[in-house]
């Protein structure tokens, strides 16, 4: 493991984190840890998303085409008698 540090935090930006470390149960060093090591999953998902875009083949949906699908999908739903409450979804 390695240490890290950190300079020149303002002392109201150190307050707020150990208010935050607080309301988590956790110390700020446990709350702080936590926080870069997320921070570190989001960098290896991005570098993962990135691969793929690179894989050879067919593009897949776009954005446009998974939010149209979301919407019809709950239109659909929100036709159909029953559905929101207490039915099938």
């Amino acid at each position: 493991m390695v240490a890290l540090q950190i300079r020149d935090v303002p002392e109201e930006v150190r307050d707020a984190l150990a208010a935050r470390a607080r309301e988590n149960g956790q110390s700020l060093q446990g709350f702080l840890l936590a926080l870069v090591m997320r921070e570190a999953s989001f960098a290896r998902n991005l570098d993962l998303l990135q691969e793929i875009e690179s894989w050879p083949g067919e593009p897949g949906p776009t954005v446009e085409d998974v939010v149209a699908a979301r919407d019809a999908a709950r239109a659909e739903r929100d036709t159909t008698p029953g559905a929101r409450h207490g039915g099938a979804a």
